[in-house]
């Protein structure tokens, strides 16, 4: 039977987000219903009620959470009622060139529910990241649930399901970061301070934070950064790095901001035959121009990080379990706790950047 419950949406571009009544149909044969615990906002929910991913309004915002299964559709065999799950958008078919090249953490096919969510008088709502996790129970497809320690803080764990998995993989997945490189992170929002709690735990010996929010550097010298650059303070941010690594620049470069002008910054900030990783979110008008010669003569690999390249299966229950035995500090991405009716309060906090992580807490 389905059944109705709270809900936060976003009804047209611009508009503030609303706390409405939400249809959640009956499990499909590979769904599961979950009871949503804690889940974090992020700027992709802020970008979807901005317009900045498409138009297909109303959507049904939030996506980085964690919950309890309270029900599985008749085929289901991944999860169990009562599981403890982190939610995740890279739900991998298994079936897609990618998955059978085994790069599955490139899937181009992935899973959602079979059924969508409606307001009561019947709209369907298009669910952010094919998961809408602002509400007190979510709909999704099997593979979207990750199991980890049932004992964790929700509000904790359902950070790896976008922000913080995104900023460490680009750090351990995508830039391969090792014992006793040196690194560089552009952008010290909560992507980039997970690539630099990444970068620390991967064995990083310099970690080069860049931003120019004296705040915001200071978050990732907690989070591990060894030295810190303001972009604000100094004529060139590639001679400021380049004077920190004996002139050289360093291994790899994390550009968590997404734009021409810092992912240039990160491209000349390397070594010679470094890495450069683009997990900040450029948008679509934005242009490059740079000589050709200088991707040649500068070597090195240059990447795009899509979600961290995880697995949710593989790299949920470890980070769960180091942040458990106190070697991640996820808890440090934890700002604010607010409630469901708080979302648009939140998403004005993000704007101000006086948070890493505001999270909606519906359980405590």
């Amino acid at each position: 039977m389905s059944q109705t419950v709270k809900g936060v949406i976003s009804r047209s571009k611009g508009a503030p987000t609303e706390l409405v009544d939400v249809v959640v149909p009956d499990p499909g044969p590979n769904d599961v219903v979950v009871d949503i615990q804690a889940c974090g906002v992020c700027h992709t929910d802020l970008a979807y009620k901005e317009g900045g991913i498409n138009d297909e309004y109303p959507f049904l915002l939030g996506h980085e959470a964690a919950g309890i299964v309270e029900a599985i559709g008749s085929d289901v065999t991944h999860v169990e009622v009562g599981d403890f799950v982190v939610l995740n958008w890279r739900a991998v078919c298994g079936e897609c060139r990618a998955c059978k090249r085994g790069k599955p953490w490139y899937c181009f096919d992935t899973h959602n529910a079979s059924k969508s969510m409606t307001l009561t008088d019947g709209t369907e709502l298009t669910a952010a990241l094919g998961i809408g996790a602002f509400i007190e129970k979510t709909l999704v497809h099997e593979g979207q649930c990750t199991k980890v320690n049932p004992e964790t803080d929700p509000a904790v764990a359902g950070l790896l399901g976008c922000g913080v998995m995104a900023g460490l993989g680009a750090a351990m997945n995508t830039g391969n970061v090792g014992r006793g490189d040196s690194v560089a992170v552009i952008g010290c929002g909560g992507v980039g301070d997970a690539a630099i709690a990444g970068a620390r735990l991967a064995g990083a010996t310099k970690i080069i934070a860049i931003d120019r929010d004296p705040a915001k550097l200071q978050w990732a010298t907690e989070l591990g950064a060894t030295h810190t650059i303001n972009g604000a303070e100094v004529d060139d941010v590639v001679t400021a790095v380049q004077d920190l690594t004996d002139g050289f620049g360093v291994d790899v470069v994390v550009d968590a901001v997404g734009r021409p002008e810092t992912w240039k910054e990160a491209f000349y900030a390397r070594d010679l035959a470094g890495t450069v990783v683009l997990v900040g979110v450029p948008t679509p008008e934005m242009k490059l121009e740079m000589p050709l010669v200088d991707f040649f003569s500068r070597g090195g690999s240059l990447k795009s990080s899509w979600y961290g390249d995880c697995l949710p299966e593989r790299d949920f229950p470890m980070l769960i379990d180091l942040y458990e035995q106190g070697r991640l500090p996820l808890d440090k991405f934890v700002t604010e706790r607010v409630g469901l009716g708080d979302v648009e309060a939140a998403f004005e906090a993000m704007k101000g950047g006086k948070v890493l992580r505001s999270v909606v807490e519906l359980k405590s």
